[in-house]
């Protein structure tokens, strides 16, 4: 039967290969094509922004277009045909917008021949011509796995981009890449090892954003500290907030002041209560649920309405009581469910919407009780080095695993949790991201006062891990980052992995171990590269792994 679509962006892609019927992140054909689409007509746009940058023509609106447009591609961030529609509406204005001014600064560009920097249609055509321009119009494996590759990490930097810029940070260097890059992929007359190079260089673009977003958040709040966070729950109404944007979760605290309404975070908003600024909401209380996946159990007992503030929306089952409780904004969104808008001109987003609708629910059912501890970013990582160093040198601490990246569905991620639990008493989980579930409630202790689990904060923090192997690295006095005892365990599920990885391997670091599968956008020669050069590997049998990575 014809491909109704086809993604393999995730971990999660079907039979590891690709999503050709329907996505296992719930995204529909028409979904697909539409985001497809959308991703032709922002090559255009960035083959004309590319020329624009290399002129000295400083066009900030394709930035922001282009980074918002990635972002919202990202898996399970949006599901609204209609958000796609308009978004592609608007590439058509804007692209020709792009070609006037280049045109008006003698700046050549009847050489361009890539058709998504040209066609324009009525969208009548939008379905048709999508299925023509998806992933598989490259037709050489490699050179397609290549391509994909520097797109899904300019995904992922495109998330960190839209974060920082919330908080007022940008980094030109980085807009500029991410539009090289993107132009990239429709030339044909790139090498194999030009590609390999482009990858590299995504990375080292990677290490560049992480940096920006780091900076973006301790400055607005502070160097995140040891935290225990609460997970019981309070007899208020109540607002859970899902995502990653910590701007989002600031205005919304702001506005439920004194309302008599509390906050709660789930997921990856967790480590909004490690950042000393949030500290100081009283209605922040405490966490709620799980991991992104378990929302469809977790919303139904919160009882409150749901903020998705980005990605990790999963679609409500048709027997679901939560669906008229969710809300979305930024990048995210879901057909039928109320947006909030973006700001405009500096003003913040108006969230009385979600407000008003939980004063009107019960509040949350308590689902368990307790406290986690995290906020082992790199600044508190780094106060704490001469006793870590110590601990090292009397071998007290043996060696520290990066268990960092995403949770997911998949039954074989009980491997991460039976990971943890196995591990030596003398080693130390370093992690950051949503993979922490698998193993942040277990009871694995502490070495010499040290918690065994260290959560650096968010898949957006994923810097920190580099900055402490880094510092860890200075102190140590060594010359190679991989003399370190350190060592890599990485799940993953969507594009922000993927610049997290590539970060890594531009950083030097090798033998990374990724599970719990390999991308299925890897070609088998691509696979090869990255084995011979960089050692990457997937996992096998928890002992057998424990065994090659600590000995």
């Amino acid at each position: 039967m014809e491909n109704q679509m086809f993604c393999y962006q995730c971990q999660e892609t079907a039979k590891g290969s690709g999503c050709t019927v329907r996505g296992v992140c719930g995204k529909a054909p028409d979904t697909a094509n539409l985001q497809d689409l959308l991703m032709f007509m922002l090559r255009g746009i960035s083959i004309y922004s590319d020329r624009a940058n290399k002129a000295g023509i400083k066009i900030d609106k394709a930035d922001k277009f282009v980074f918002d447009g990635l972002f919202m591609t990202i898996t399970n961030a949006n599901f609204d045909n209609l958000r796609f529609v308009a978004k592609i509406k608007e590439a058509f204005v804007l692209r020709d917008e792009l070609k006037a001014k280049l045109q008006a600064a003698g700046v050549k560009i009847d050489d361009v021949t890539f058709e998504g920097a040209f066609w324009t249609a009525d969208e009548s055509e939008f379905e048709a011509k999508a299925k023509t321009v998806g992933v598989l119009a490259t037709e050489n494996e490699d050179v397609r796995s290549l391509r994909e590759l520097i797109v899904y990490g300019l995904k992922g930097m495109a998330a960190y981009a839209e974060h920082a810029y919330n908080l007022g940070e940008t980094d030109a260097s980085v807009f500029e890449f991410m539009h090289r890059g993107l132009a990239s992929t429709t030339n044909d007359n790139l090498s194999v090892d030009e590609l390999v190079s482009l990858v590299l260089e995504c990375g080292k673009n990677g290490v560049s954003v992480m940096a920006l977003l780091d900076k973006a958040n301790t400055q607005a709040y502070g160097n995140p500290e040891i935290t225990k966070v609460n997970l019981g729950v309070r007899n208020n109404p109540a607002i859970l907030v899902s995502g990653h944007d910590l701007k989002d979760m600031e205005e919304l605290l702001i506005q439920t002041q004194g309302t008599g309404v509390d906050v709660y975070t789930h997921s990856e908003m967790l480590p909004t209560h490690y950042y000393p600024e949030f500290k100081k909401y009283p209605n922040l209380v405490g966490n709620y649920g799980s991991s992104w996946w378990h929302q469809v159990e977790d919303f139904e007992t919160f009882n409150g309405p749901v903020l998705f503030t980005t990605n990790c929306i999963v679609p409500p089952r048709s027997s679901a009581t939560y669906g008229d409780r969710i809300y979305t904004t930024g990048a995210s969104g879901f057909t039928g469910y109320p947006h909030i808008a973006d700001r405009v001109d500096g003003k913040a987003k108006d969230f009385s919407q979600v407000i008003e609708h939980a004063k009107r629910c019960k509040s949350p059912i308590e689902i368990e009780t307790g406290e986690i501890v995290g906020g082992f970013a790199h600044n508190q990582v780094i106060a704490l080095a001469d006793k870590v160093v110590d601990a090292v040198k009397s071998g007290a601490i043996r060696k520290f695993i990066v268990m960092a990246g995403c949770d997911g569905r998949m039954k074989s991620r009980d491997y991460y949790t039976e990971f943890a639990q196995k591990l030596p008493n003398d080693t130390i989980i370093l992690t950051a991201g949503c993979a922490k579930y698998r193993y942040n409630k277990l009871p694995l202790g502490d070495i010499g006062g040290i918690p065994r689990v260290l959560d650096a904060g968010q898949c957006n923090d994923s810097y920190s891990l580099a900055v402490i192997a880094l510092k860890l690295k200075e102190v140590f006095e060594l010359n190679d980052i991989n003399e370190l005892p350190i060592a890599y365990n990485i799940a993953w599920y969507e594009q922000k992995a993927v610049i997290v990885l590539l970060a890594l391997l531009y950083l030097g670091v090798k033998n990374i171990h990724l599970g719990p599968t390999l991308p299925g956008f890897l070609s088998p020669n691509v696979v090869n590269v990255l084995v011979e050069n960089f050692g990457i590997a997937g996992i096998t049998e928890v002992d057998e792994d424990i065994k090659l990575m600590v000995g």
